[in-house]
């Protein structure tokens, strides 16, 4: 399939070339960047909503309730899964199927895992061309959900127009993990498995921490409780993240200055990739980063100066 028949069986909406399109992002395939190029111009139109969380927290049923909800409103929706602990694809396979057999089947519902990296890293990037090749492809819902709470799914979710963090009852854990970063990025907060003990410690706990954090655009985060297996509270959160979008187009000033930040990211992070991918390209690089690669292995060199070492190699 032609780069062009490509582009547009994304812009028409179909499934096959959308999963295309995001398998040639995923690994960096000659001729994404330029598909990309073309994808962008059709972007804009989407609500992205991120939602991360501890595992354990229930997050795939939460984001499944959610989409049906979406669906029954007569909207597309796009579910991207990532999951960085996964070294390839398959790891999050039979998660997949187990959601395809309720989901995939429909037609206005698109479901796909990020869990592949190519060597150079980039997943955070993949899964950012991939939200924008669902948004040129009509979906208005795009939901990205990350398996973990780490460096990467902070970077995801950060692009994300709502992002939802999502804690069960009687994990003290995840309230001291929001405290080490999460917390800032927190658009709306929910206590899923809001039917066990301890929601109201974990509700307190919260609010506490909340009252602490005071975010320049003066949004007060919502806490919305949760039993998303028997499908409780979902219109609610729905509402709550209505609410956040209302308030953001409100203010069209700081969601400028949000947009401003993203986009200063992804051309940071296209760049990172594109100089770390053309020096690597160099033949001498490549047996360089080897033998380098063995000597601080061996405990002979420590990758700092290695490091200088292939800055030398390369500026020759």
């Amino acid at each position: 399939m032609g780069n062009d028949q490509l582009i547009e069986g994304v812009f028409s909406g179909n499934p096959r070339s959308i999963a295309r399109a995001i398998s040639l992002v995923e690994s960096n395939a000659p001729g994404s960047a330029e598909m990309m190029k073309a994808i962008y111009a059709r972007t804009g139109k989407a609500f992205v909503i991120g939602i991360t969380g501890s595992p354990g927290a229930g997050k795939s049923s939460l984001v499944d309730k959610l989409a049906i909800f979406y669906r029954d409103q007569g909207e597309k929706v796009g579910i991207l899964c990532v999951d960085p602990s996964s070294p390839f694809s398959g790891g999050a396979i039979l998660g997949d199927r187990i959601r395809m057999s309720a989901l995939g089947v429909d037609k206005n519902v698109f479901i796909r895992s990020m869990a592949t990296r190519g060597n150079l890293g980039g997943l955070a990037r993949a899964t950012v061309d991939a939200v924008a090749i669902l948004d040129a492809a009509g979906y208005e819902k795009i939901i990205v959900e990350t398996v973990g709470v780490g460096q990467d799914e902070v970077e995801i979710v950060k692009t994300a127009d709502a992002s939802v963090v999502v804690l069960v009852p009687g994990m003290g854990d995840d309230i001291q993990a929001i405290k080490a970063g999460i917390m800032e990025i927190g658009d709306i907060f929910v206590i899923n498995k809001a039917d066990r003990d301890g929601v109201l410690r974990t509700q307190k706990e919260l609010e506490a921490l909340l009252s602490l954090a005071h975010r320049p655009d003066l949004w007060n985060p919502p806490i919305v409780k949760t039993v998303a297996t028997e499908n409780k509270g979902i219109e609610e959160l729905a509402a709550a993240i209505a609410q956040y979008a209302a308030f953001i187009s409100d203010r069209p000033e700081s969601s400028q200055d949000r947009r401003i930040s993203i986009a200063r990211w992804r051309i940071t992070e296209l760049f990172r990739e594109r100089l770390l991918r053309e020096a690597l390209a160099e033949d001498s690089t490549g047996e360089k980063l080897e033998n380098l690669a063995r000597e601080v292995a061996e405990k002979r060199r420590d990758p700092y100066s290695a490091v200088d070492e292939l800055v030398k190699n390369t500026e020759k």
